[in-house]
C-alpha cells in the first residue's frame, strides 16, 4: 500500500514539474504527460505493464466529469452570446458531419468494416476543451470576431454529442438497435441531460447563495459533489451525464456568489490533476511496439480530419452566416483532439458490442498525439498568419474567472453612535473629494445607497476612491463588493443622460467608476454619460 502511494505521489509531482517546464520550452502540456506515461509503460524505462482497460475506463470517465463540468463553469455566457448559435451548431451538427465524413473515409479509403469506420469517426468527432482553453490562456491569443468564445463554447459542449454517437454505433454493433430504441435514446440523452443539468445547477446556486457553510472549504466539496451528481442522476435514467455536467457547470459558473473565487482555484487544481491522470494513463496503456502497425492509417485519418473533414464541416456551417474566411480557416485548424476521444475509445473497447479489436485505442492514441503536437504547437503561428490577432481584445475576459482590474481602493468605516452622520441622509453631508459611498452593511444586509438613504448607528459603510497604486491589494471590504463592467456602445439609451436621470434603470446597482478615454472619472448625479464610456457598477444580485 505504501509503495503504491509513493508511486502515485511521485507521478503527480513529476506531472506538476512537467507542466511548468513544458510551457517554458514550448512543448504542449498534455504531450508531456503522455510521454511521461510512456516512459513508465511496458516499452519504457520502468517496464510497468498496465493493460486493464476496464479500470482505466472507470478512472477516465470520472476524470472527464470534472473536465467537462469545469469547461462549462469557466465559459463566460455574456462573451459567448454573440456566437452562441454558431457554437451550438458546431457542437451538434458539426460533430455529426465530422463523424460521418471520417467514417466514410475509413470505409472507402482505409477499407475498415462499416461499423468500425463510423466508430472511429464517432470517437474522435469532438474537439478537446482542455487543450483549447490551455492554449488560448497560456499564449494569450486575443482573437478577432469573438473567435475565442466560439472555440471555447464549441469545444466545451461537443463532447456529449460525440458520446451519443459512440453509444449509437456500439448499440448497432450489439445488434439490438431499432429506430424506436434509437429515437427514445436520443430523446432521453438530450432532454434528461439538459433538464437535470439545469435543475442541479440552479439548485446548487440557490444553496451556495443562501446557505452559509460551517467551515471554509466545504463549499468546494459541495460543488465537487454537485459535479458528480449532475453526471450520475441523468446517467441512471438514460440521460446524457456529460451534457448535464456541462449545463450545470455553465449555469453555476455564470452566477455570482461569495465563494466563487475559492471554487475557481479549487477546480483549476482538480481539472489539472484529471488531465494529468488521463494523459498519463494513455501513455501507460500505449505500447510503442504495437503502435508501429497503426501509424500509417492513424496519420491518414488525422490528416483527413485536419485538412478535409473539419474544414468542410466548418465552411458548411459558418459560410451561410457570413463569417470571414480567415476566421473559418482558424476555427478549422483549431479542432484539437484530446481527453474525450481517449475516454470514449477506452469505453468502446470495454463495451460488449466491441467484438473485434482492430486497434482502436492505438489509432486514437496516434491521432491525439498528432493533434496536440502539430496543431497545438502551430495555433499561435496560424493565428498570426491569418491575421486573426486582435490587440484590442482580451481573451481572458471570455472566461468567468477573469478578474476586472479596477484601480480603485475600498475603505470600510464603522459608524459609531456619536458619529455626525447618524440619522442623516447621504445628500446631507459632504464626502471627501473624488470619493463615493458604495455600500452600506446593516444587520448582515447589503444596502445600495441613494441620496435619501439614512445612515444609522452601527452601520458599516464602504467608500470608494481612486487607488494610489493599483497593484496594491484592496482591503477586506473588496470581498463584499461585486463589480460589473458595462460599455456604452453606439445608440445606448444612457448616452447623453445624467446619472440622476437613469436612477430608475439601475435599481440595485450603483455606478462607482467611469473609464473614459483612458482616464478614470469618479461620478456623481450630475455626470453625463458618453459613447464608449465603460461603467463599473457595484451590483447586488
Amino acid at each position: 500500500m505504501a509503495g503504491i502511494l509513493f508511486f502515485v505521489s511521485v507521478i503527480i509531482i513529476l506531472c506538476i514539474i512537467l507542466n511548468k517546464a513544458s510551457s517554458k520550452v514550448g512543448m504542449p502540456m498534455l504531450l508531456a504527460f503522455i510521454l511521461l506515461g510512456m516512459i513508465f509503460g511496458s516499452d519504457g524505462l520502468f517496464k510497468i505493464k498496465f493493460e486493464d482497460y476496464k479500470s482505466a475506463e472507470s478512472i477516465c470517465s470520472i476524470a472527464l466529469i470534472f473536465i467537462i463540468f469545469y469547461g462549462g463553469f469557466g465559459t463566460n455566457l455574456n462573451a459567448a452570446k454573440p456566437v452562441a448559435v454558431k457554437a451550438v451548431l458546431l457542437s451538434t451538427l458539426g460533430v455529426v458531419l465530422t463523424a460521418v465524413f471520417t467514417g466514410l473515409f475509413c470505409y472507402f479509403v482505409l477499407k475498415f468494416e462499416i461499423l468500425q469506420s463510423f466508430l472511429v469517426g464517432a470517437v474522435i468527432s469532438s474537439t478537446d476543451a482542455a487543450s483549447v482553453f490551455s492554449i488560448l490562456r497560456s499564449k494569450k491569443l486575443n482573437l478577432k470576431y469573438n473567435s475565442a468564445s466560439l472555440l471555447e463554447v464549441e469545444s466545451g459542449s461537443n463532447d456529449p454529442f460525440s458520446y451519443m454517437l459512440t453509444i449509437i454505433v456500439l448499440s448497432l454493433m450489439q445488434g439490438n438497435a431499432s429506430i424506436g430504441k434509437m429515437s427514445y435514446m436520443l430523446f432521453a440523452q438530450i432532454v434528461f441531460g439538459l433538464a437535470i443539468g439545469y435543475g442541479i445547477g440552479y439548485g446548487a446556486y440557490y444553496i451556495l447563495n443562501k446557505f452559509k457553510f460551517s467551515s471554509a472549504g466545504f463549499d468546494s466539496l459541495f460543488v465537487l459533489a454537485v459535479a458528480i451528481c449532475s453526471y450520475a442522476i441523468p446517467t441512471l435514467i438514460g440521460g446524457n451525464g456529460y451534457l448535464s455536467a456541462y449545463v450545470a457547470g455553465l449555469l453555476l459558473g455564470n452566477k455570482k456568489f461569495q465563494q466563487k473565487s475559492n471554487l475557481v482555484n479549487f477546480f483549476d487544481g482538480i481539472t489539472g490533476l484529471m488531465q494529468m491522470l488521463i494523459f498519463f494513463l494513455l501513455g501507460l496503456l500505449a505500447s510503442p511496439s504495437a503502435m508501429v502497425h497503426f501509424i500509417l492509417p492513424s496519420l491518414a485519418i488525422a490528416l483527413f480530419i485536419t485538412f478535409v473533414a473539419r474544414p468542410v464541416t466548418i465552411f458548411a456551417i459558418l459560410s451561410p452566416m457570413k463569417c470571414p474566411i480567415n476566421q473559418q480557416l482558424l476555427v478549422s485548424f483549431t479542432g484539437l483532439r484530446g481527453a474525450a476521444s481517449i475516454v470514449f475509445a477506452i469505453m468502446a473497447i470495454t463495451n460488449k458490442g466491441y467484438n473485434s479489436d482492430f486497434g482502436l485505442f492505438h489509432i486514437v492514441f496516434c491521432i491525439v498525439l498528432f493533434s496536440i503536437t502539430l496543431q497545438g504547437s502551430l495555433i499561435p503561428l496560424v493565428s498570426r498568419k491569418l491575421k486573426m490577432i486582435d490587440n484590442n481584445a482580451n481573451v481572458l475576459k471570455t472566461f468567468t474567472d477573469y478578474p476586472e482590474e479596477v484601480p480603485v481602493q475600498f475603505i470600510k468605516l464603522n459608524v459609531t453612535e456619536n458619529h455626525t452622520w447618524v440619522d442623516k441622509t447621504i445628500k446631507e453631508f459632504v464626502l471627501p473629494p473624488e470619493t463615493i459611498l458604495v455600500l452600506i452593511l446593516r444587520d448582515g444586509k447589503r444596502i445600495v445607497p441613494r441620496g435619501n438613504t439614512e445612515i444609522k448607528a452601527n452601520d458599516e459603510i464602504v467608500l470608494c476612491a481612486q487607488a494610489f497604486n493599483s497593484k496594491n491589494e484592496s482591503n477586506e471590504a473588496k470581498n463584499e463588493i461585486e463589480l460589473v463592467e458595462i460599455e456604452l456602445e453606439e445608440n445606448h439609451k444612457w448616452i447623453g443622460k445624467k446619472l440622476s436621470e437613469i436612477a430608475s434603470d439601475l435599481q440595485k446597482s450603483l455606478i462607482v467608476l467611469i473609464k473614459r478615454n483612458g482616464k478614470l472619472v469618479i461620478p456623481d448625479g450630475r455626470t453625463i454619460l458618453a459613447k464608449n464610456d465603460i461603467l463599473v457598477l457595484e451590483h447586488d444580485e
